[in-house]
């Protein structure tokens, strides 16, 4: 991601701002929690250790000469970037880097105990698990009665504030959107992407997911509700191949997801039950591309996954990390028209994203300055805000260089 003068590509090495508090505090807070939650031995203690240390006041090394990915790495900048501080070079390369380096320390890719046993499972499962996940499901029971359209909205919001599925349901129009001076939408395109979706579409929703657990059963449910309804005749759900982020869903995730699911009363048990027959069809189908792990924008993806959302009827994209991929992580000024972000995307897109880094564009002047008068900078980064965006056209225009 080279620099632009007027976007210029996020590091984390402004002492004070959201990426250094990620680098500093968060990654070493990170490999101690994974450190506790399994019975490592000596080997995978002396690794996270050893990458503790290089996150406090280390650069990057390379990966072992064994990697099973180590081409691959190199072709996403691995070369240019060894020996750098974690804080001088790109803040979504450092971040990504560091998850396939705490995999390396635990063993998750040698032959061993430990060989694909994802370390974050524990956390996952737990907030799966979660008797509050039982109070969200159920509040799918209120949504039954309702004329579809609302439906619909409901469960849009449901996946939009992810793990506060809940809120998601139950947010009205006025709720959502009237809360001045800060409302919690900055900013719709709900109706752009319903007229995406019309009633007995024929074609084919992509679904690029974020996080697992509580916040992959809201964008399950979602596309249960498209499928049933017929806005949707086949999806396509994107995770991740391996863990990453902590809580990004894995294909692994999926199945403990949509095994909750069937297992619920009510509604949710039926989407559930929904969901694996259409597994079973094929109607429902999960996608685990490399490229979903690179720490670089979407821009720069490769042509089978080009290609792939070049022939979808839409393309979801959810969740912080994911926008941030998709708009590339840079400084942009909030009005950046989010369109001209995307330009370069293949087909129809849309974002679904609660905040919770810098990054944002496609902000109308007057919704900046009411965000920035009542809380500062601090919406940008809290999760208290989320937003829809669409741009409904496929490629051709030009990029702003």
């Amino acid at each position: 991601m080279p620099d632009t003068p007027f976007a210029p590509v996020i590091l984390g090495n402004e002492p004070g701002s959201f990426p250094h508090a990620v680098l500093a505090e968060r990654h070493p807070a990170i490999v101690r929690q994974v450190r506790d939650a399994f019975p490592y031995g000596p080997g995978q203690h002396r690794a996270l250790d050893e990458l503790l240390a290089s996150c406090a006041e280390g650069t990057v090394e390379p990966l072992p000469a064994d990697a099973p990915d180590l081409e691959r790495w190199r072709t996403w900048g691995l070369p240019g970037h060894v020996g750098r501080s974690w804080y001088d070079v790109p803040w979504l390369w450092s971040e990504s880097y560091f998850y396939r380096r705490l995999l390396d320390a635990v063993g998750y890719f040698r032959p061993g105990a430990f060989q694909g046993i994802d370390p974050f499972r524990p956390f996952k499962r737990a907030e799966l698990d979660d008797p509050a996940t039982d109070e969200e499901l159920a509040a799918l029971d209120g949504l039954r009665d309702l004329p579809e359209r609302e439906r619909a909205r409901a469960l849009l919001h449901g996946s939009l504030w992810g793990n506060r599925a809940d809120l998601g349901f139950r947010l009205s129009a006025a709720g959502a959107e009237a809360r001045e001076p800060a409302p919690a939408l900055v900013a719709d395109d709900s109706e752009a992407l319903w007229s995406l979706l019309p009633h007995a579409g024929a074609g084919t929703l992509v679904l690029v997911a974020d996080n697992a657990g509580r916040e992959l059963v809201p964008d399950l449910l979602l596309i249960a509700h498209l499928l049933a309804e017929g806005r949707a005749a086949r999806a396509v759900l994107h995770v991740k191949p391996h863990p990453y982020y902590v809580s990004d869903a894995t294909s692994a995730d999926v199945v403990d997801a949509l095994r909750r699911l069937r297992a619920a009363p009510g509604a949710a048990g039926g989407h559930g039950r929904l969901l694996w027959t259409a597994m079973a069809d094929g109607r429902l189908t999960v996608r685990a591309h490399p490229f979903s792990c690179a720490p670089l924008p979407y821009s720069e993806m490769p042509d089978d996954l080009r290609a792939e959302f070049a022939a979808a009827t839409l393309t979801v994209v959810k969740g912080d990390l994911n926008y941030r991929r998709l708009v590339g992580d840079r400084h942009w000024p909030p009005t950046t028209p989010f369109r001209e972000a995307t330009a370069y995307f293949p087909g129809p897109v849309a974002a679904l994203r609660t905040l919770k880094s810098d990054v944002v564009t496609g902000l109308t002047a007057a919704a900046e300055a009411a965000l920035t008068a009542a809380e500062g900078q601090r919406w940008r980064t809290g999760g208290t805000h989320a937003l829809v965006q669409v741009d409904p056209s496929p490629s051709g225009r030009v990029r702003r260089q």
